[in-house]
């Protein structure tokens, strides 16, 4: 039974907690003058824990005026410059507390809150590391605001800077500007900004180069290969470290079936390069110089290897890139006739194709009638003549075909008993192969033809052809 009872009372504990803060809350609170605020308690336990305020170190209850307790928030009316100072929520059950602290600011309505350093420029503080040659000046900003207003201390290698090192007259509160410069003053300048409400910081690291005539050197990693749309607008770009202004220029290698398109290329080694039209050289605070390559509504005969070169009085170097020019992808457009933009009136266009219809449909109505009238002759026909040409001779079967022909008026009559030149070799070709014992073969060394075409036309529309063909050996 005593076992079973403290079963019971751990499983009863183990239900109840102590208070906990339920969320996160800015322990740091403004309110302007004459204003309301409220002050939260986000506390949780089990059981519910009891909420007691304190401000410095007092209870708060309800006999303060302007203050008022509803269940975990603290409410204060027009509030008073005397209400600032430190507010603590404390949250207590059975099992334990727990505290939230505010620290309370009363301002005035025109005044400014208080606020952290921060940097007002920060994209002209972004080049954190400066080369410049002896001689040369720099000038490291760091501009910044904040309220209360911040103040800025610069450092060299993490110790304040000296007049001596610095000169008054080149430091001002947000700019060093370091004139002259010897190998000495290379290292990393600090600019510390603070106030009551933060501190922020950032590293320049400087560095002296010894000026030497040599040539230009090509720094960072441009150009680049590089990708674009056809159609498509990209650029190359190229930076060249030099002690005197160089010349930059940008080629193109030219293959050797596109030599005909230029009116002149230069040869290095062992291709050919085409001088391509150079912008403006711009010069940067480093020291080096900056040119760009635009390649606007790109072109697959725009791809290919570009270079970029940078010369001077002591030597040249160079860099090489591709671009890569992706097809493209959009089908092509297929123009659409306009009426408007035909010069033909509308009887024209329509006429035409209708007059070459009708002579289409003439000449195939013509022959159709012609096939109608002169049917080809069918094979018993066919032998027939064969026969009859085989026991006539040459010359009477010439004359019965030429007065059959010119005598008949059935253009049938007339069609069947006219032989063609064809059929009247092919005869010949048969009586040569097959002779006879009445008629000896015979080598007619040419033959001679006079073709006559006849045409009749009728009142009814019909077209009668005759033809009429004559052999002479």
């Amino acid at each position: 039974v005593i076992f079973e009872v403290c079963l019971l009372l751990h499983g009863l504990l183990s239900l109840h907690r102590p208070p906990r803060v339920s969320e996160k809350v800015a322990q740091r609170q403004t309110a302007r003058l004459g204003s309301a605020i409220k002050l939260l308690c986000p506390v949780e336990g089990d059981p519910p824990p009891l909420i007691m305020w304190t401000k410095d170190g007092r209870n708060i209850h309800n006999g303060w005026i302007r203050f008022r307790l509803i269940r975990m928030v603290l409410k204060i009316k027009e509030v008073e410059a005397d209400d600032t100072g430190t507010y603590i929520c404390k949250a207590t059950n059975g099992f334990g507390s727990v505290n939230i602290n505010y620290t309370l600011i009363v301002i005035k309505a025109n005044q400014k809150t208080d606020m952290r350093p921060r940097f007002t420029h920060p994209a002209k503080m972004r080049k954190r590391v400066i080369a410049r040659p002896v001689g040369s000046s720099v000038r490291l900003k760091c501009m910044a605001s904040g309220n209360p207003r911040p103040d800025i201390v610069w450092l060299k290698d993490d110790r304040p800077l000296t007049e001596q090192e610095v000169g008054k007259e080149h430091q001002n509160k947000w700019t060093l500007s370091v004139k002259g410069l010897t190998p000495e003053h290379s290292g990393r300048y600090t600019c510390r900004v603070s106030n009551r409400a933060g501190e922020i910081n950032a590293t320049y690291k400087v560095e002296v180069i010894q000026r030497t005539n040599s040539k230009p050197v090509l720094t960072g990693t441009h150009p680049v290969n590089t990708t674009v749309d056809f159609g498509g607008t990209t650029s190359f770009q190229c930076k060249v470290r030099s002690d005197v202004k160089p010349v930059i220029q940008w080629l193109k290698r030219v293959e050797s079936n596109e030599e005909s398109r230029y009116n002149s290329t230069i040869e290095v080694g062992d291709h050919r390069f085409v001088v391509l039209p150079t912008g403006e050289v711009w010069s940067r605070p480093d020291g080096s110089y900056l040119n760009k390559l635009l390649i606007t509504r790109a072109k697959e005969e725009d791809a290919g290897m570009y270079i970029c070169l940078g010369a001077n009085t002591m030597g040249y170097s160079f860099r090489s890139a591709f671009l890569t020019v992706l097809p493209d992808t959009k089908p092509p457009i297929t123009p659409m006739f306009s009426p408007a933009s035909s010069s033909l009136p509308w009887p024209v266009i329509i006429g035409i194709p209708a007059g070459i219809v009708f002579i289409f449909g003439t000449v195939l109505l013509w022959f159709c009638q012609s096939r109608k009238h002169c049917p080809p002759p069918s094979a018993p026909a066919t032998a027939q003549v064969l026969q009859s040409t085989h026991r006539l001779p040459y010359r009477e079967r010439d004359r019965g075909c030429v007065a059959s022909s010119s005598s008949s008026s059935s253009p049938e009559k007339d069609c069947m008993s006219s032989i063609n030149y064809e059929e009247y070799l092919a005869q010949q070709q048969l009586l040569l192969s097959q002779g006879g014992p009445t008629i000896p073969p015979k080598i007619y060394p040419k033959i001679y033809t006079d073709i006559h075409t006849h045409t009749h036309s009728h009142v009814d529309g019909k077209v009668h052809q005759h033809q009429h063909i004559h052999f002479q050996c």
